[in-house]
């Protein structure tokens, strides 16, 4: 899910699918609440609408948060321990970092009031707790809604919980029935005449909302009268007539049990293997995971059209790619179906190797011109990626875990995800001590390439120091440049040959991490020559990666070329050439996600334009390198008082512009909305990538 900017405002909150009907008393008393308390749990039963209320409240009330309004869908979360690298993924904090990624996630909220949703949290409860415990403690600005069927238990919580719809006849819940149904069925509408049968049906589903919806679609195949028979004769057949009201949770199982029965047996066989899912799927995935037996893979897209058209699943068309999703609670249900059905170990190892076949092809074409592509799909399969992986952490066999965490390499390297892929990793390399064969060998060469991405900062820095007198001795027109991001920093030769080579000093199995090992190979060269000022040979290694990563179509690898031919061109004093280079490499570096690249980037752009004489602009672009930085989850290279680079150019920049213009200009580009931002350093773009 991309950030988003609404009227300035930042946030991730998705768009609402149809029209909210009712709960303006709860909606007030959200509204009231956040101004007031900094956690504020909604709790009540499963489909009673506790996640779609919390939605609707945020959007409200965006506009009292200028840090923006930040969801977090803990659904699709199996493991606990991933709950921060949740948060941490639907707020843009980077996970590219070996401190504490709470403790990163704590420094990129703080600043601005800011308001966290946190969606289903019951079955991660004790971590949500404590998770949200420490974001309190430390983000001052921060408030938190959550949903969850228990209170988390934090001190400080404030409870409301969320009951059905009121029933009278002009009530919501026959408000919310009659929207839903001239939804499913143009043709309804609600009139003094059929009301009495919408009253009856709501009360007959206690208004909870999910089951008044389910019932709602129903009208395409039953007029009024008798979706009000089917109901009653499905409801005599579950209560004894010593308990004559169903439990709400009972009312709800009810509901989706009778659109269970309406549906054809392969349409109820697909339900339940589709449960296997985690957040969603495509046709290729429910093609792949749920055929077998009676079930086609020709027939699934009809089928999932079916189950589209009676509610069971969602139909999700972005104009790039059309994705499907359960519900949790209908979900669920085809779960314990699966269960019944004695299929579900099949279809989670199904589902595990679907998922590794995808990882291998992203790998085998991640240097390529499919690469932008990779990036996004597998952010977007995210959810089932992270439930392949604890399947193979669950089987017996050690190998299909390493293979599938090492083939990730470029996920968790370039898209940002390496605190995740190094838990992952260092899980999978301890059920093998020693030397377990390529799989191995792969596992260990990943584990040091997602290692090293933040461990040398202090090599960086003395590279930058280093450079800093080279400039002043030599009267060159750029300062020191931390190059930092994606690795590039390492100490000197012994670091370089313990990323490049496996404890066992071979090359990494798989055939798209021996081709990224031959392009890092030329990126770490120009690294080096950038630290000793030998511009030339810099400029000579940076052009031979670009053209190899041309060649292939590659973007992220080839943006560190464009990186090291700007940064020579602004030693040798090319700069016009040298912003075109670092703008190239901005670009890209933002198509694929990779936050610290892109700040390292920024920094770039601000000597390249400085040494055109643009001082204004370079201090914007000061501004939106802090702004980066913090993005990025390191705030602390965005300071003037921590690193070389910073250091010198507030003082070389103040100095010709002035204070008060300096700091205007410094403060105007970082308080810039993410695209203004880039499209300022982009160069006055219309348009540019999105942030």
């Amino acid at each position: 899910m991309a950030a988003s900017v609404q009227g300035g405002r930042t946030g991730n909150l998705p768009a609402e699918a149809n029209a909210f009907v009712g709960r303006e008393a709860e909606l007030a008393e959200i509204a009231g609440l956040l101004g007031t308390e900094r956690l504020v749990t909604l709790t009540g039963p499963g489909g009673v609408g506790k996640s779609r209320l919390a939605l609707r409240a945020a959007h409200a009330t965006h506009a009292g948060f200028p840090g923006g309004a930040w969801l977090v869908e803990l659904s699709e979360l199996r493991d606990p321990a991933l709950l921060v690298n949740a948060v941490a993924q639907a707020t843009r904090s980077t996970e590219q970092t070996l401190r504490p990624l709470l403790e990163t996630v704590c420094e990129h909220l703080a600043g601005a009031p800011l308001l966290l949703v946190l969606d289903t949290c019951e079955h991660v409860l004790d971590e949500c707790a404590r998770v949200v415990q420490e974001l309190l403690a430390h983000v001052a600005e921060l408030r938190v809604l959550a949903t969850s069927r228990q209170p988390l238990g934090v001190p400080g919580e404030r409870l409301l919980t969320v009951a059905p719809l009121p029933l009278g006849e002009h009530d919501d819940a026959v408000a919310l029935f009659a929207a839903r149904a001239a939804a499913a069925l143009p043709s309804f509408a609600l009139t003094e005449a059929n009301r009495p049968h919408v009253a009856a049906i709501c009360a007959r589903l206690d208004g909870i909302p999910l089951a008044l919806e389910i019932a709602a679609v129903r009208l395409r195949g039953f007029p009024l009268d008798r979706l009000l028979e089917g109901l009653d004769s499905r409801f005599d057949l579950l209560v004894s007539p010593a308990r004559p009201r169903l439990a709400r949770h009972q009312t709800l199982r009810t509901a989706i049990g009778w659109s269970h029965e309406l549906c054809t047996p392969l349409e109820r066989l697909l339900w339940a293997r589709l449960s296997v899912f985690a957040g969603g799927w495509d046709v290729e995935a429910a093609e792949f995971v749920c055929h077998g037996g009676p079930l086609d893979a020709e027939e699934i897209l009809a089928l999932l059209a079916s189950l589209t058209e009676k509610s069971i699943v969602t139909r999700e068309d972005d104009g790039a790619a059309v994705r499907y999703r359960m519900l949790d609670t209908v979900r669920s249900f085809g779960a314990e179906w699966l269960a019944e059905l004695g299929e579900e170990q099949a279809l989670r190892r199904r589902h595990r190797d679907y998922y590794r076949w995808i990882a291998r092809q992203g790998e085998a074409e991640w240097l390529g011109p499919g690469q932008r592509m990779w990036a996004e799909r597998l952010s977007t399969e995210h959810g089932n990626v992270r439930l392949a992986m604890e399947e193979c952490l669950a089987a017996p066999e050690p190998e299909t875990a390493l293979e599938l965490a090492g083939t990730l390499w470029y996920f968790w390297f370039a898209c940002g995800f390496t605190e995740e892929g190094r838990a992952y990793l260092e899980r999978a390399l301890s059920r093998t001590p020693g030397d377990g064969g390529p799989e191995h060998t792969l596992a260990v060469w990943a584990h040091r390439l997602v290692t090293v991405v933040p461990d040398d900062l202090e090599a960086a820095e003395s590279v930058s120091a280093a450079y800093v007198w080279l400039a002043e001795e030599r009267r060159l027109p750029v300062p020191a440049l931390p190059l930092t991001g994606a690795s590039l920093a390492v100490r000197g030769e012994s670091a370089r040959s313990a990323v490049l080579y496996g404890s066992a000093g071979r090359a990494p199995a798989g055939d798209g991490g021996a081709e990224f090992f031959q392009l890092l190979t030329l990126a770490l060269q120009a690294y080096l020559l950038a630290g000793q000022a030998a511009f030339e040979r810099c400029a000579t290694v940076g052009e031979r990666l670009r053209q190899d990563c041309a060649k292939r179509g590659e973007l992220w690898m080839r943006a560190w070329g464009d990186f090291f031919v700007s940064l020579a061109g602004i030693g040798l004093g090319h700069a016009d050439e040298a912003v075109g280079s670092a703008r190239e490499a901005l670009a890209a570096k933002w198509r694929v996600h990779d936050r610290l690249g892109a700040a390292a980037v920024a920094d770039l752009l601000v000597a390249a334009q400085a040494s055109r004489g643009e001082d204004e602009l370079a201090a914007h672009l000061l501004g939106i390198s802090r702004r980066l930085w913090h993005t990025a989850g390191l705030p602390q290279l965005g300071s003037p008082d921590t690193t070389v680079f910073h250091r010198e150019y507030e003082r070389r920049l103040r100095a010709t512009l002035g204070d008060a213009r300096f700091t205007d200009a410094v403060r105007t580009g970082q308080e810039l909305e993410p695209g203004a931002a880039l499209r300022l350093a982009l160069g006055g773009a219309s348009e540019g990538p999105e942030l």
